[in-house]
């Protein structure tokens, strides 16, 4: 394997993917990986590009058979990160999966014995009304969804101690240099 896999959680709306947009915008030696899930698209997202749109048939068929690193049922669909994809995208680049805490474990588990051993990077927010109101202007599920949500918060949370580093997301700017300054030493072999 020639890339690291880093493995970015954090709950909800903590602004996870918009890090990693700016990321990959500045790294062209990073790759995301795409997950896949049995979900509808959101407004705005695009099959192979965002997720690996699946029916609920084929997304059981294919964990069946052994091709995922892990999986999780959620707000109303499957979820899970394709093991082939990921191994694939290791011989050339370092990759990015940005999962929650269970995947996160699920996929250190999953990868015992391979050599691939992931870098965990926990995404917190500055405080939980920041995250809420975040979560509340993206305005793209209902207050029982949103409830939901906020109850898996505190267990995520509660798990950041045994992530490999935090990152505050309070300012943009400075989470995205933390998280620069977090690859690249890893990558060489500093920490």
């Amino acid at each position: 394997m020639s890339g690291k896999l880093y493995v970015l959680s954090g709950p909800s709306g903590v602004g996870k993917g918009t890090l990693v947009k700016l990321l990959l915008k500045e790294d062209s030696s990073l790759a995301l990986s795409i997950s896949c899930t049995t979900r509808k698209p959101r407004k705005g997202e695009v099959d192979g590009r965002d997720y690996f749109f699946l029916s609920r048939k084929e997304f059981l068929a294919r964990k069946e058979a052994g091709d995922f690193l892990e999986t999780d049922e959620h707000f109303g669909g499957i979820y899970g990160t394709p093991r082939s994809f990921v191994l694939k995208m290791l011989e050339t680049k370092s990759v990015i999966l940005e999962i929650d805490v269970k995947g996160g474990f699920s996929v250190c588990r999953a990868l015992e014995g391979t050599g691939v051993k992931p870098v965990l990077i926990m995404v917190v927010p500055p405080d939980l009304q920041a995250l809420k109101d975040r979560l509340r202007k993206r305005a793209t599920e209902s207050e029982e969804e949103l409830e939901e949500r906020f109850k898996r918060v505190e267990y995520e949370l509660s798990k950041a101690g045994e992530y490999d580093f935090t990152v505050v997301n309070d300012e943009l700017t400075e989470a995205k240099r933390r998280l620069q300054q977090i690859i690249k030493q890893t990558q060489q072999g500093e920490v």
